[in-house]
């Protein structure tokens, strides 16, 4: 029986992280897209050693994990070794992830993918929730928790899809505009709305 799979997406600095630890207090699990990202090329991994065999031993730090800033520059200017890489990785990372989520056992499962629009992982999910903020509290909210320069930030978003095109895709939205006072009561609601709702599915 598979779960009511929520897809829970937004632009940098838009709270993704709060929201989720939000639903994760309410005892809903969740599978994190970035973290599957990462374990699949842990040391020891299949994927690491094949990634270690073509680009080199160089490619990994002191202690045996992905170097991934080497890596990011190898592939960066070289198309080529981005779709060899990509070609490995995607198709392992999406097994993973959809082996996590077939397994959940809360009454439904959140599926936290910050480039979920981008990655076109639509498929995955049965209804997708947004996390918006206005594109001041993006940049201001990025810059307070990552440091850098509002150059930086504004390239990272223009990297993603538009807050308008996010918001038009979405079933359900949480304003995280606000404190935190309004985005408890906003989970809370949608809590009680995705338990009905898997009740149903189920």
């Amino acid at each position: 029986m598979k779960p009511l799979i929520i897809g829970l997406t937004g632009g940098i600095g838009s709270g993704k992280t709060t929201v989720a630890n939000a639903f994760a207090a309410k005892g809903i699990q969740q599978v994190d897209a970035d973290l599957v990202a990462r374990q699949v090329v842990a040391p020891g991994s299949p994927a690491l050693q094949q990634i270690v065999a073509h680009f080199g031993a160089d490619i990994l730090q002191s202690d045996g994990a992905l170097n991934r800033a080497a890596l990011r520059q190898r592939i960066f200017s070289q198309p080529a070794e981005k779709d060899w890489l990509n070609a490995l990785l995607h198709p392992i990372i999406r097994q993973q992830m959809q082996a996590e989520l077939a397994t959940a056992t809360s009454s439904y499962v959140l599926f936290v993918a910050p480039l979920l629009l981008e990655n076109q992982l639509q498929s995955y999910i049965d209804r997708l929730l947004v996390v918006d903020v206005t594109e001041q509290n993006q940049i201001a909210r990025t810059l307070l928790r990552d440091g850098g320069s509002e150059q930086e930030v504004a390239a990272i978003m223009a990297a993603q899809v538009s807050r308008q095109q996010r918001l038009a895709a979405a079933d359900d939205v949480i304003d995280n505009n606000a404190g935190p006072e309004q985005l408890a009561a906003q989970v809370d609601a949608l809590h009680q709305r995705y338990l009905k709702l898997a009740a149903k599915h189920s």
